[in-house]
């Protein structure tokens, strides 16, 4: 992988990235897109996480990418492979909106902030900071993670492009 080369990461997936690739995933709108990234190896991992809790899992095949609980085990492990070592890691999250407005305000409905709560307590269990973050509101995201600089783009139709 070179420079300038786009890596796609679908909804419920997740990938890795070096040489200066870039990582995207569109459409986060109560999804969450953490990234991770270790910039000694400069080595860049993204999930787009649907779900906070593979314990609601109806599949017979677990897509282990859809889930909080599942899918930063999984990136890590991903990134280890690589070489990454879990003290250099800081990871960087965007998504995770509240979409619709319910009226009752039952505790189902909030899958945005509820993603956001899961992924977080997966990130300290492994003891691996979020040093920055663009979650919450109402609006849906697009993000891109720079393999070279660790640089997270945000871009939304109501803010434009952001970098964290």
């Amino acid at each position: 992988m070179t420079e300038g080369t786009f890596i796609k990461v679908g909804m419920a997936d997740l990938n890795i990235a070096e040489g200066g690739a870039v990582l995207k995933t569109t459409g986060l709108g109560s999804c969450v897109g953490l990234t991770l990234y270790d910039p000694h190896l400069k080595l860049g991992g993204m999930a787009h996480i649907m779900l906070p809790s593979s314990d609601i899992a109806r599949e017979g095949q677990l897509n282990i990418a859809k889930y909080a609980d599942t899918a930063v085990p999984e990136l890590l492990k991903l990134m280890k492979n690589k070489g990454a070592v879990n003290s250099r890691l800081v990871a960087k999250m965007a998504g995770g909106a509240q979409m619709f407005a319910f009226m009752g305000g039952t505790d189902t409905m909030r899958i945005g902030p509820r993603n956001v709560e899961a992924t977080k307590l997966a990130l300290d269990h492994f003891a691996i900071p979020l040093v920055s973050e663009d979650t919450g509101g109402n609006y849906g995201r697009t993000v891109e993670l720079d393999s070279q600089t660790g640089i997270f783009s945000i871009r939304s139709v109501q803010f434009g492009v952001k970098e964290i």
